[in-house]
């Protein structure tokens, strides 16, 4: 599981950072993408990654301002011509269903593939298969904005292949018997039972991606333990009345989340085209000052979000 930053800039495109978006790549646990905003040049930064659209599953719009949004009709479209034909889904506020399809159809656009959408009508649970569930909440950014937690459910624990062996169970299909949990007999009477050679559960990982927006109580909520959250921070702490103005927050203002939410590492992103170089990093150390486990983002950065395991 990795975070890919497709970009990370505020408001407009610049030359050190484009408009956001962020893809969750999830090849090894489901074969898939799932891709968070998509603002304007989404699919030309893509095209500087090993990133194929036609892996993009889900996308999930955190609110309908431009800059998360102006790239999403012409990734949708360049999907089709780049082999992609598995459905997708679109998670959103209300309005981003007629904002696409007005733009498909205004531009004579057909997909080859089934595309659908989930206007979110109520916070909650929006997804939740074996693997994975997708909780959101509503922020407070001046028009709707949302934010997600998506939970990975818990992994089996491991096989302890070196006690099975230390009691003479030989290696063979029995093993996987004995994962399962299952009591198994052996040729010379020995009784085995399999929960007894299984490691402990290991927790699944959390991800915490929040739309633009003031700090807000359903911020921590929403990061309450994750691996990772990923916070905006438009203005550093100097601007903190200009943040809350423009319903923005600061890196004061996610460090202050992330410590709240007892969170393991802060990523900052969406950060305004003010800020450059040096000045940018200074965003960092002031997150620092609260949260340690702070780091500022840049374009094409990816980050991997590990599976502790506990057990050997």
């Amino acid at each position: 599981m990795e975070l890919l930053f497709l970009g990370t800039g505020a408001g407009v495109p610049a030359k050190h950072r484009n408009v956001t978006s962020i893809a969750l790549k999830l090849l090894e646990e489901r074969n898939s993408i799932w891709l968070f905003d998509c603002g304007e040049g989404t699919q030309q930064q893509i095209l500087h990654t090993t990133l194929k659209p036609r892996k993009i599953e889900k996308i999930f719009i955190t609110h309908l301002h431009g800059d998360h949004i102006f790239g999403l009709p012409g990734l949708l479209s360049s999907r089709s011509f780049q082999g992609g034909d598995e459905p997708l889904v679109v998670y959103g506020p209300k309005g981003i269903r007629e904002y696409v399809l007005t733009s498909l159809k205004v531009s004579g656009t057909h997909l080859k593939y089934a595309l659908s959408f989930h206007e979110i009508t109520e916070e909650g649970v929006l997804f939740q298969d074996q693997k994975f569930k997708v909780t959101c909440l509503e922020l407070d950014h001046g028009i709707q904005s949302f934010g997600y937690r998506i939970e990975e459910s818990d992994h089996q624990g491991m096989l302890q292949v070196e006690a099975l062996k230390a009691v003479g169970v030989p290696f063979g299909p029995m093993y996987g018997r004995i994962k399962n949990g299952e009591t198994v007999t052996l040729e010379n009477g020995q009784v085995i039972d399999g929960r007894d050679f299984v490691g402990e559960d290991q927790k699944g990982r959390i991800v915490t991606i929040l739309g633009d927006t003031r700090k807000h109580p359903n911020s921590v909520l929403l990061a309450q333990n994750a691996d990772v959250l990923v916070h905006e921070s438009t203005f550093d702490g100097e601007d903190r009345k200009i943040a809350r103005d423009y319903h923005h927050s600061t890196s004061l203002d996610a460090a202050e989340v992330a410590k709240e939410a007892n969170a393991k590492r802060l990523l900052l992103t969406h950060i305004s085209a003010r800020y450059l170089g040096k000045e940018a990093y200074a965003l960092e150390k002031e997150a620092q000052s609260i949260f340690k486990k702070s780091h500022i983002v840049k374009d094409f950065e990816e980050i991997e979000i590990q599976l502790v395991r506990t057990d050997k």
